[in-house]
């Protein structure tokens, strides 16, 4: 059986969805990067590749998220079949977070963007944006 990408350029499978001439909610890309879409997404994926974690453990390791961002990327993430919430019973009744098969698959897809950061010379990575703020209000 011949390799899916024999024959095409690195990065550019033999599938339908890599020859779309618009963006599509279909396209393998888009699905991965809507899983991992807002601010804060992909350091809550980190801590939990580190093992399954309690929204308290979550909040200790990552303590200038606020709590609505925290709920918000914890449900979007679960939406996505990347992590699945566990909850048990007791008082108070515990909940853990813990990421699925799926989700576990993200680490070298995270580790992949680390590197291609990691290698981008320091004239290309992002600046301050350039156009002009508003004018200081007069005193």
């Amino acid at each position: 059986m011949t390799h899916r990408t024999v024959g095409h350029p690195p990065g550019l499978p033999d599938d339908a969805h890599a020859r779309v001439t618009a963006p599509s909610p279909e396209c393998p890309v888009e699905i991965t990067l809507a899983a991992l879409r807002g601010r804060w997404t992909t350091l809550v994926v980190r801590e939990l590749l580190r093992g399954d974690r309690s929204y308290t453990e979550l909040r200790r390791a990552l303590p200038t998220l606020s709590d609505k961002v925290l709920s918000e990327r914890l449900a979007q993430l679960a939406a996505a079949g990347v992590l699945t919430r566990d909850r048990h019973p007791g008082w108070p009744p515990t909940v853990r977070y813990a990421l699925t098969p799926r989700g576990h698959r993200l680490g070298p897809v995270l580790q992949a963007l680390w590197n291609w950061g990691a290698d981008t010379p320091p004239a290309e990575q992002p600046g301050p944006d350039p156009r002009p703020g508003p004018a200081p209000a007069p005193s």
